[in-house]
This record gives C-alpha cells, sequence and structure tokens, in this order.
C-alpha cells in the first residue's frame, strides 16, 4: 500500500454480503463527492454503513495531510464474515436452518492524479449555528368556577 492510498475495513455488518456487493458495486472507482451522492440517494438498507465507513475513510485522508478532493475509490471489496446459525420451527416437529449472515468490507481511496471537476460538495459540509428560538410566554390558565346548579 502506497502513501497515496488509505485503507480501511469494516467488519461483522449484519447484513449478507450479497446484498452489499450491490451497493458497493455502484460506488467502484467514482470520485469520493459522487460516491458519497450516490450513497445518499440510494434506498438500499448497506447504503448507510458503507457512507459512514467511506466517510471514516476521507477522515483519515485528511489526517495524513492527503487532498481530499483529488480522492477516489480505488476499490472495495465485500467478503463473507462469520454465519448465525439458528432454526425455525416447521411442521410435524421438524426444524429449518437459518443462517444469519454477515460481511466484511474492505474500502481502499487512492489519489487520481488528473481530478474530475466536482459535481457535489458533501464531505466539505460546513455546520450552520442554531438559531435559539424564543417561546412566547404563555398566560396562566385560569381557573373556571364552577356553575351553580338550580334545583
Amino acid at each position: 500500500m502506497a502513501a497515496t492510498e488509505i485503507k480501511v475495513k469494516l467488519r461483522n455488518l449484519h447484513i449478507a454480503p450479497r446484498k452489499v456487493r450491490l451497493v458497493a458495486n455502484i460506488i467502484k472507482r467514482m470520485p469520493i463527492e459522487e460516491a458519497l451522492a450516490q450513497l445518499v440517494l440510494h434506498p438500499a438498507r448497506s447504503s448507510g454503513p458503507i457512507m459512514k465507513l467511506v466517510r471514516s475513510a476521507v477522515a483519515n485522508a485528511r489526517s495524513q495531510g492527503m487532498k481530499v478532493e483529488a480522492l477516489a475509490v480505488k476499490s472495495i471489496m465485500v467478503d463473507e464474515g462469520p454465519m448465525l446459525k439458528r432454526s425455525l420451527p416447521r411442521a410435524r416437529g421438524m426444524a429449518t436452518p437459518v443462517h444469519k449472515k454477515m460481511s466484511h468490507i474492505t474500502l481502499v481511496l487512492g489519489e487520481v492524479v488528473s481530478p474530475k471537476p466536482v459535481r457535489f460538495d458533501l464531505t466539505r459540509a460546513e455546520k450552520k449555528p442554531k438559531k435559539e428560538k424564543k417561546r412566547p410566554k404563555s398566560a396562566k390558565t385560569k381557573a373556571v368556577p364552577e356553575a351553580k346548579a338550580e334545583f
């Protein structure tokens, strides 16, 4: 691994590797800004953990002094993790096996020699200061006098 690469891993993700690979193949060889934009808009459950992994890799690259604008997803691999084996009760006293699969994701970011112009700006989002909301003072509720019963 050269000094122009960042390698991060996510292990034991409780989503099947087959489902994670669908999202991982979308962002292969994409610039970081575009990959994050794709992950934000993708409806699959695995896009959230992959987006978190990409942001972690970008933070590692910043701390090592790399240019974030020149980063791209060099490779992303999804491997099988451990499998939890459970059983589901069925008719006539039988049971069928249920395999709860896990994934290991390895992401490698690399610097691109001639980066494409940035289409999206998601990694450098600045936080806006929150405005304090003033609550109007509510008038104290007056006790309603009980109605006199007339006989």
